[in-house]
């Protein structure tokens, strides 16, 4: 796994044509789960897709199912979701940190590249918008754990999706000038 930064991650992706047919994967790290969400053909809409059980046992474990949803969707980077929100050097965002280094350190993964995007109440979020529902405390956690993955995901989308139009927009400027 090769890190890049978040619009290091699209330019790269946009150099090798991959955009348009690799999809991301949004991953909300938790302490006992993954909650993933992977993008549309096109890199512009987040759906949630599922949750993985996390312990620090089972990183290959992960990292295999990873490496056959990368197979499966053609996944081409992950973007992961890291905590940093007022303090900028969050304690936090180290686990996320980790996280993804102990992922590298398995081989399972070696061609996909990944990025780090801010995550600032994404679980809160989405706790707050579940509250008037009746769902066990299991199906909440997992409902959560998944959109919060889209909120991500979607989140990093729509930067790089914007950054991407308004430099059309200047190159077709300066032709026009």
């Amino acid at each position: 796994m090769k890190y890049l930064k978040p619009l290091g991650l699209f330019h790269e992706l946009l150099k090798s044509n991959v955009i348009t047919s690799g999809r991301l994967l949004g991953v909300d790290i938790g302490d006992k789960y993954l909650g993933l969400a992977v993008s549309s053909d096109d890199n512009r809409i987040a759906s949630p897709l599922c949750v993985l059980v996390r312990n620090k046992s089972n990183m290959d474990l992960i990292a295999g199912d990873l490496e056959c949803l990368a197979a499966e969707f053609s996944l081409a980077g992950f973007v992961f979701g890291i905590p940093r929100c007022r303090d900028r050097n969050s304690v936090d965002g180290g686990h996320v940190k980790v996280f993804a280094d102990e992922l590298g350190k398995t081989g399972k993964l070696e061609d996909i590249k990944y990025t780090f995007w801010e995550e600032c109440f994404t679980s809160k979020n989405i706790d707050f918008l579940l509250k008037p529902f009746s769902f066990s405390p299991v199906q909440s956690k997992t409902i959560t754990d998944k959109l919060a993955a889209v909120q991500i995901l979607q989140g990093y989308l729509d930067f790089v999706n914007k950054t991407k139009q308004k430099s059309k927009l200047v190159l077709q400027g300066d032709l026009v000038s």
